[in-house]
């Protein structure tokens, strides 16, 4: 016989959403990676058509890593999700809290060091027993895959 606080732990961890797969993370990061060229592509349209020369320099390194930057805070921080997380019915673990500027910081950092190392760090995730890769660890946010009705619902944890 199961005690109602057996039962409802069964039915919690039921309702938990699954780790994100590795596949599917990386399918998700080459989403974001065409959207976010395609904004490059026009940033770098505009000043050519505005000067008239061509552009180069550091500044306009800055100035894309700036984009990129904003790309992630903008999506991460207001929705849970960058547009190829959507695609791939992706989101942060509701139930790690909202994200902020620290957590973005610090999974921009651990996604930086993934791709250095050759993505090490999301293949990571196949060894670790809470099958995190580096930016989950370091921001202390998991990457979690709706069901497909839990996407269509808006939840959990959507908007």
């Amino acid at each position: 016989m199961t005690t109602v606080g057996t039962q409802d732990s069964a039915t919690e961890r039921l309702a938990a959403p699954d780790p994100a797969p590795l596949r599917i993370r990386l399918a998700s990061m080459l989403y974001d990676g065409v959207a976010l060229t395609g904004i490059w592509v026009l940033t770098i349209v505009a000043l050519v058509t505005a000067t008239g020369e061509e552009v180069t320099g550091s500044w306009l390194q800055a100035l894309l890593a700036l984009e990129a930057y904003a790309f992630f805070a903008f999506f991460w921080i207001r929705r849970g999700q960058t547009l190829g997380m959507v695609a791939w019915r992706l989101r942060f673990d509701p139930a790690d809290g909202a994200i902020g500027f620290r957590q973005v910081h610090l999974r921009l950092l651990g996604g930086i060091l993934s791709l250095a190392c050759l993505l090490l760090g999301h293949v990571w995730l196949l060894v670790d027993r809470r099958r995190g890769a580096w930016p989950d660890l370091l921001s202390g946010r998991r990457v979690v895959r709706l069901s497909r009705d839990a996407a269509r619902a808006g939840g959990p944890g959507t908007r």
